[in-house]
């Protein structure tokens, strides 16, 4: 699902990434430098984003480049589905982000569900790993895995976050606008089903 042109600038960017962090002859590391910038490149001219912000936000690592991780907590109550609402968008998401440094991916979904939604939450089982460009999400310039954990409340009580404006549990059939940046309508709906099958296979793709 994801577009050619996206697909080739972030193959292109990793390739310059990792030449740069391995490379070792000048001529070859300016060649590597000329293909980031050809990336950045692509990104500008497809994309509404201004020209000195895409080097931040696509080709500011170095090291190995390898795919992000974003974890989402899964959190039921009565079969309704937790949501929150987010500030940068105004849209509903599963509780969640980007994986930290130090947490593991269940820790990270721990701190997300209470920093989001207010709740406490207790993992207790993997539910999927997506691959990002397999859905139909707005272009995106990093390659994102999504991990998606199921989780019991344990305490704590609804309350708004720094990121977010609204907390609510919603049934299948009354689902508010969606972040599709975040989840997609097809991935809360396989959520859905695990509140009816919880022993289904985990979702792999």
């Amino acid at each position: 699902m994801e577009h050619q042109w996206l697909a080739w600038a972030k193959k292109i960017q990793s390739i310059a990434q990792i030449g740069l962090t391995y490379g070792k002859d000048v001529y070859d590391l300016e060649r590597y430098e000329e293909l980031r910038q050809l990336s950045v490149e692509m990104m500008a001219a497809y994309t509404d984003t201004p020209f000195e912000r895409i080097p931040d936000l696509f080709a500011n690592e170095t090291g190995y480049a390898t795919p992000k991780v974003d974890i989402r907590a899964v959190v039921f109550r009565e079969g309704k589905l937790l949501l929150v609402r987010e500030k940068i968008d105004g849209a509903w998401s599963l509780p969640g982000g980007w994986a930290d440094i130090g947490l593991t991916p269940a820790e990270v979904a721990v701190k997300e569900v209470r920093e989001e939604s207010g709740f406490d939450v207790k993992p207790v089982r993997l539910l999927g790993i997506l691959d990002k460009k397999c859905h139909p999400h707005p272009p995106s310039p990093y390659h994102v895995y999504k991990v998606f954990i199921r989780c019991d409340i344990t305490g704590g009580e609804a309350s708004q976050g720094v990121e977010t404006s609204g907390v609510g549990f919603f049934g299948p059939d009354e689902l508010p606008e969606l972040s599709t940046e975040r989840n997609t309508i097809g991935q809360i709906g396989r959520m859905f089903e695990f509140w009816h099958r919880p022993d289904a296979p985990v979702l792999l793709d």
